[in-house]
């Protein structure tokens, strides 16, 4: 480990996180644990068919069974209109949003919700689902790239919807398409740096679809208070994410929505939409009583988002010395039925590891009868850099020249540009590097005639955003930390130690806990590797305004000026003379002068620290089989600093299981109907520890300068 200079307390060891006895022990509430009196058990009526327009919808019989109290269509919900609304991804027609959550026209995908029933029990609700008669009149589907860019191939959506929406579905030699949108990246010139290549290699490479595997299923259970106020427990990576997108389709105000996210068994990006709560708001709404909608393994594989499926050329040119003069990269992504595949962030990070001077990147997205695609943990990046990577191993055999020694040669840097123009801050791509090289790992000799050894660097930006936290400062000399960044990979923790670091207190001091929309201000999605940065930000920010309150208010004990008293870092106030007062012994006296005091933070930190990392993987390929074994496996990443350094690691390696599924067993598999034939743990081929090894960690730490501490996001490069 490389270490930075400044000494922590608590920040770089590896404390027990709060949730973790519940966990462990059954004790923690996931989002189908909550029952509330009266609950009803919801169902969906899901599509057949990949693409068949829908002629009617027939619930008189489901209607009729005793126990059945609400049956909903695409009708039962507000008419949203056409206007382009904006998405992470960029506008869409409005009317998108709720044809996703429930099809009223045409249903584009096996699974796609066309009706939900309320019901007194599970069993019922299914009966009742079946009893409704729905006529379709079947259509093609749309299965691949290639089958969306044909000639005559159908279009799934009305283009002229998108005519006010630029960039969206733009027509081809005057016909419509199923293309929604077209990224262009470009710096330098791209055909003048391929005149200087003395090497020059192209290739094309394919993904499939893979899904993020989070072991608990997408949930939401909704009830209307005798206020009229809708209140949604759910599985979620952002309450306020839910609220937001329940305040657009149901059109109803901001302060008439709660949303309690519970503990959350996953989400890897996956559980960042919606699908159930706005189904279960209605069924809620018209039945009166609370209802609760979990999905099944094979809904939770055909009805919510895998990542794209990709198609991608790439070509880069090297002189004989290993320069790299040129990189070209042409990226197609599948949507999914509905437009929002990740093309832009496959774009900006395909070349970002590197300092090219002539790039140019494009990418599109097509969309097709398969379920709409979600992140899924550095969402487009894995598949264009996979891409990068495997031509620079090409390169760098036909230059002879070691592949780690080629990638350090044409490292990016602070002031490297990327393909958006756009200059590299500080990192540490170089430093990561250099350590691969050092590592043990890499100097181990590997002999075998079916035995090989891979490297590759990645990319990712990283996000920021706006986060809260509020600190409360009890009698007994602890704090009641609240945030509203829900946790997935111990954020409670990292965030109670960034706090106690900044108070000078210690970390069992803190009680950390996430907030519900209600008690807490706005806070971005825990995704894009922003919550540790982010909302470490704000822990940081509400701890400063404690320090100043308590400096405050010991002055006023003291009867002294304000400037004469000091906070230290080691949680000690200290005024003139030998005057001094720690951190409990003024929590004990707060109620007598004052009462209680709270930091309070609302922040939106701009100066994200993006990371890099490089990986080192030996394998064994049986030449009968094709099976491919994984002998060992490194990953060196520069995290800025390791707040936890355990959880840091866990991070990492389960970025480098999910990678080596997408590499070797994972994907999804259709019919020519477009039926998915594999919608099972156990046909869905996830690696088991059987078949990895032990996963090496090295981490560096070049500290970002724009966080307090030096974090980066680490989760998803």
């Amino acid at each position: 480990m490389v270490a930075t200079e400044k000494r922590y307390r608590v920040i770089g060891t590896s404390p027990v996180r709060p949730d973790g006895t519940d966990k462990v022990t059954g004790r923690a509430e996931y989002g189908a644990d909550i029952r509330p009196k009266g609950m009803l058990y919801g169902a969906v009526l899901r599509s057949p068919h990949a693409h068949a327009r829908i002629e009617s919808i027939d619930a008189s019989r489901a209607l009729a069974m005793d126990g059945v109290h609400a049956v909903i269509t695409a009708a039962d919900f507000p008419d949203l209109g056409n206007d382009p609304v904006p998405t992470i991804r960029g506008p869409v027609p409005a009317s998108y949003a709720i044809e996703h959550i429930i099809a009223s026209r045409t249903a584009l995908f096996r699974g796609h919700p066309v009706a939900a029933v309320a019901a007194t029990d599970p069993h019922l609700a299914e009966d009742a689902i079946a009893a409704i008669a729905v006529e379709y009149e079947l259509l093609r589907p749309v299965l691949s790239i290639d089958a969306g860019l044909e000639p005559d191939a159908p279009i799934l959506h009305d283009n002229s919807l998108a005519a006010s929406i630029d960039g969206l579905f733009d027509p081809v030699d005057g016909r419509e398409t199923n293309v929604a949108r077209r990224v262009v990246l470009q710096i330098g010139d791209i055909e003048a740096g391929f005149a200087e290549a003395d090497v020059i290699v192209e290739r094309e490479f394919e993904t499939a679809s893979t899904h993020q595997g989070y072991i608990e299923p997408q949930n939401a259970t909704a009830y209307w208070d005798h206020e009229g106020r809708l209140i949604v427990w759910t599985s979620t990576q952002g309450a306020f994410g839910v609220r937001q997108q329940l305040v657009e389709l149901l059109k109803i105000p901001y302060s008439r929505i709660r949303v309690v996210p519970m503990e959350i068994g996953g989400g890897f990006g996956g559980k960042i939409p919606i699908y159930l709560e706005p189904l279960a708001a209605m069924l809620a709404r018209h039945s009166g009583r609370p209802v609760q909608l979990t999905m099944s393994r094979a809904e939770v594989f055909e009805a919510s988002g895998p990542t794209s499926a990709t198609r991608s050329r790439v070509r880069i040119g090297a002189k004989r010395d290993g320069t790299i003069t040129a990189a070209e990269g042409r990226f197609g992504f599948e949507s999914g039925a509905f437009p929002g595949a990740p093309v832009a962030g496959g774009a900006r990070c395909a070349l970002s590891p590197y300092a090219i001077a002539n790039q140019y990147v494009e990418g599109f997205e097509v969309v097709v009868n398969k379920p709409k695609t979600a992140a899924y943990r550095a969402p487009g990046a894995p598949q264009t850099e996979f891409a990068v990577e495997s031509v620079l191993d090409e390169l760098a055999e036909q230059l002879g020249i070691d592949p780690l020694e080629f990638r350090l040669k044409n490292a990016a840097s602070e002031g490297s540009l990327r393909a958006e123009g756009v200059p590299h801050g500080v990192i540490g791509h170089r430093e990561v590097l250099v350590a691969a090289q050092g590592s043990a790992h890499y100097r181990s000799e590997l002999h075998g005639e079916y035995r090989g050894r891979g490297v590759a660097s990645g990319f990712w930006f990283n996000a920021g955003g706006e986060s809260s936290a509020y600190a409360t400062m009890n009698p007994d000399g602890t704090v009641s930390l609240v945030t509203g960044s829900v946790d997935i990979g111990g954020q409670r923790a990292g965030l109670a130690m960034q706090f106690a670091e900044t108070m000078g207190i210690e970390y069992h001091r803190i009680a950390s806990t996430v907030g519900d929309t209600d008690s807490i201000g706005f806070t971005g999605n825990t995704g894009g590797s922003r919550t540790s940065f982010a909302t470490g930000w704000a822990v940081y920010e509400a701890a400063m305004d404690l320090r100043t309150q308590i400096e405050e208010r010991v002055a006023r004990i003291w009867e002294l000026d304000r400037e004469s008293v000091s906070y230290g870092d080691d949680g000690l106030v200290t005024g003139p003379g030998d005057r001094s007062m720690s951190f409990a012994e003024l929590a004990a006296r707060l109620p007598a002068t004052g009462g209680m005091l709270q930091g309070r933070a609302d922040v939106r930190p701009m100066a994200v620290g993006p990371a890099l990392a490089a990986h080192i993987c030996d394998v064994e390929v049986d030449p009968d089989t094709g099976k491919v074994t994984i002998l060992r496996y490194t990953a060196i990443q520069d995290v800025g600093k390791a707040i936890h350094p355990a959880y840091v690691e866990g991070q990492i390696q389960g970025g480098v299981a999910q990678g080596i599924g997408i590499a070797l067993n994972e994907e999804y598999v259709f019919d020519e109907e477009g039926r998915m034939l594999n919608a099972s743990f156990l046909d869905y081929r996830m690696p088991t520890t059987l078949d990895l090894p032990e996963i090496e960690t090295i981490l560096v730490e070049v500290p970002n300068p724009g966080h307090p501490y030096g974090v980066r996001g680490v989760g998803e490069v």
